[in-house]
């Protein structure tokens, strides 16, 4: 038979086809975690990896496995993928893409009758995007044992449901999934698009991902006074509202414009009693904080926790650290690796590091782990304009494959 080769029709008509689940007018998705379109996302993927004999199993956090058997299965098993949920006004490619173009990489192992040297893992990663459950990459993270479960189980959305409940909910509905006990993977491959404009800027169609920048993110409450605005005097008020302009206002000075590789970003702000005629009581809101050194993004950090200190007054302010991944560098084996495979298919390639987070920095504290980057339209994604050409979408699984092929005997 012929050596395993990408069919660039399948990859392409099942991202299509999994764009339709949770699609909505004008080429969005909204596929959130646990959801039941996330639902729909696990039947299809147990579908199309039932045609060619995977073995589908999911772990307590929820994440989703599709085995294809290797010859010696008592060696650490090689796994690629990445997420299937989506932000709630998010499209057709960010996570989705790497989910199948690994199952594409197996699919087509499986079809050229090619029996790996180990197991190969279709992984989707529970919650990564953290649009429903805060925070996010839950699933990366309980796999890495960077998060208990427990922690995890006992987050709630908006609406109060708990994450558990939404757990247990989902295996609920595949009671015929194995149990996957946990395991030290051989290495981890993590296909994405960019979500940058960098590539595309340069015409190269692959990127080698040397690390991904550091994030915090943390959660800040002012706490101050509610009253009546039409007879507290103005200089007798704590005013939660006005407490946040002026902590917004010096964070964007003494922090997101104090080094110009830092990304600051203020964002899900929750007024309370949030009433026309009342003086708030409290506003609660998140901060977002990344650089590539972890010296400066820790320096960036306190300097968050002064301001709130300085500049909530006369109003009381807290701020609970909710995430701290550190930068991280990727494995130079592997990075090799997709470097080779692509000058071997003729795709142009660059190292370069990623500035948003991606499961991968979880799970290469736990074993050897890469990144392969392709172009996104403007280097916009969370949007419904999110786009990826053909040609580039069958290059990374192209470079995929190979770097499985290169890599299923061992590092």
């Amino acid at each position: 038979m012929s050596g395993p080769a990408v069919d660039g029709d399948r990859l392409w008509s099942r991202l299509m086809q999994m764009a339709a689940i949770g699609g909505f007018d004008g080429g969005g998705v909204n596929r959130q975690a646990l959801s039941d379109e996330d639902h729909a996302a696990w039947a299809q993927m147990i579908a199309w990896g039932d045609e060619i004999g995977l073995e589908p199993s999911t772990d307590a956090a929820a994440n989703l496995f599709l085995t294809l058997p290797g010859s010696d299965r008592s060696l650490p098993p090689l796994m690629a993928g990445s997420h299937l949920d989506s932000q709630p006004t998010g499209g057709r490619f960010d996570g989705v893409f790497g989910v199948l173009a690994a199952l594409e990489a197996v699919t087509a192992m499986a079809k050229a009758g090619h029996r790996p040297a180990r197991d190969i893992v279709v992984v989707a990663w529970m919650n990564e995007e953290g649009s429903r459950f805060a925070p996010g990459m839950m699933g990366s993270e309980v796999f890495a044992g960077v998060r208990s479960l427990e922690a995890v189980r006992a987050a709630k959305d908006a609406e109060g449901l708990l994450c558990g409940d939404e757990i247990d909910r989902i295996q609920a509905a595949f009671p015929n999934l194995a149990e996957r006990v946990p395991f030290v993977p051989e290495a981890y491959v993590e296909p994405h698009i960019e979500q940058g404009p960098e590539l595309e800027a340069a015409g190269v169609p692959i990127g080698v991902v040397s690390g991904i920048q550091g994030k915090i993110t943390s959660e800040i409450t002012l706490t101050g006074q509610a009253g009546h605005a039409g007879t507290e005097p103005m200089q007798a008020r704590k005013d939660a509202v006005m407490a946040f302009a002026r902590v917004a206002s010096e964070l964007q000075q003494q922090v997101g414009l104090s080094d110009p590789d830092i990304r600051f970003t203020i964002g899900r702000v929750e007024v309370t009693p949030n009433a026309p005629s009342v003086i708030a009581r409290e506003v609660r809101f998140r901060t977002d904080l990344r650089h590539p050194s972890n010296d400066v993004l820790d320096a960036a950090a306190a300097r968050i926790r002064a301001v709130v200190a300085r500049a909530a007054a006369p109003c009381e302010g807290h701020v609970q650290e909710l995430v701290n991944a550190p930068s991280n560098s990727f494995d130079p084996v592997l990075q090799a690796r997709i470097c080779a495979a692509a000058d071997a298919h003729g795709h142009g390639h660059r190292r370069m590091a990623s500035a948003a987070g991606h499961d991968a920095r979880h799970i290469a504290r736990v074993c050897p782990s890469a990144m392969i980057f392709i172009p996104c339209k403007d280097g916009i994604s969370h949007d419904p304009s999110e786009s990826a050409t053909r040609a580039d979408v069958i290059a990374g699984a192209e470079v995929l494959l190979d770097v499985l092929l290169a890599s299923e005997k061992g590092m």
